[in-house]
């Protein structure tokens, strides 16, 4: 743990108070109105040196602490794409103030297309692995040992179970499925799309694979739900966009903040 997180860790315990939150939530796109919901102090990145600034819209950069569905949670408004910066490890700092602050782990949530038609635009779906197609890794230059993270279950299991019982509860139909990161910025061409689905591949997006490895790195458990914004290149004649993105994460983040407030009101 860098001596940076655990400063920042004490500026963030000095507004928001010393009560560890619980977990880590990344919202992706369409679900940052769920941080308003949070009975709690928002702090800008911003102000948190180190934290990165998010050049993305539909994401608000920001880190809000508080109480949700009677859970301690950290928020994360924004996340750091490599796209923007050509760093696979852009969201390392504000991981290791999560793990300062003693939490247990973290939800990352995404955007995401779908490769499966029983999966439609309006989907959400709970990761259960991942393919590294971006050839990118977040520990490329950690010099010490723990840098071999074993990445067997890395969606945790217990977690996983727990979020398919919320959705029961929620009446929610949550698919499951395998994530396939490439680094983006431009969308995947359709021979990308029959490569990775004929390998096994659900959907598939530009986020959420480092923050994954970086959770594990750091001791923290980690689960992921992805949001259905369109049917991957050449499944469908939707006109894939940054646009046509941002109009239709709304429909799965409805169904996902359903999910996890059942989720953490079980916890």
């Amino acid at each position: 743990m860098s001596r940076n997180a655990d400063d920042l860790a004490s500026f963030i315990r000095d507004r928001a108070g010393a009560e560890p939150p619980r977990l880590g939530l990344i919202l992706g796109s369409g679900l940052s109105g769920l941080a308003n919901a949070i009975e709690g102090v928002s702090i800008d990145y911003a102000q948190l040196p180190g934290f990165p600034g998010t050049g993305v819209s539909g994401h608000a950069a920001s880190l809000t602490i508080g109480t949700l569905e009677g859970t301690r949670v950290a928020v994360f408004g924004g996340r750091s794409h490599y796209y923007e910066s050509g760093r696979p490890d852009g969201m390392r700092l504000p991981l290791e103030v999560l793990a300062a602050l003693g939490a247990e782990g973290l939800i990352a949530t995404n955007a995401a297309g779908s490769l499966d038609p029983e999966m439609p635009t309006g989907s959400i779906m709970c990761l259960t692995d991942h393919m590294n197609f971006s050839g990118l890794n977040p520990l490329i230059g950690e010099p010490t040992d723990s840098r071999f993270v074993p990445m067997m279950n890395a969606y945790d299991p217990d977690w996983r179970q727990r979020l398919d019982t919320a959705a029961k509860a929620a009446e929610v139909e949550m698919h499951r499925g395998v994530y396939a990161w490439y680094s983006g910025p431009s969308f995947e061409t359709p021979a990308e799309i029959r490569a990775i689905r004929t390998l096994g591949a659900d959907a598939v997006g530009m986020s959420t694979v480092p923050e994954v490895i970086l959770a594990r790195f750091l001791g923290l458990r980690a689960a992921a739900i992805s949001t259905i914004t369109n049917m991957a290149a050449g499944l469908s004649d939707e006109a894939i966009s940054h646009d046509h993105t941002k109009a239709m994460a709304p429909v799965g983040a409805a169904k996902l903040e359903k999910v996890l407030r059942h989720f953490l009101g079980g916890l």
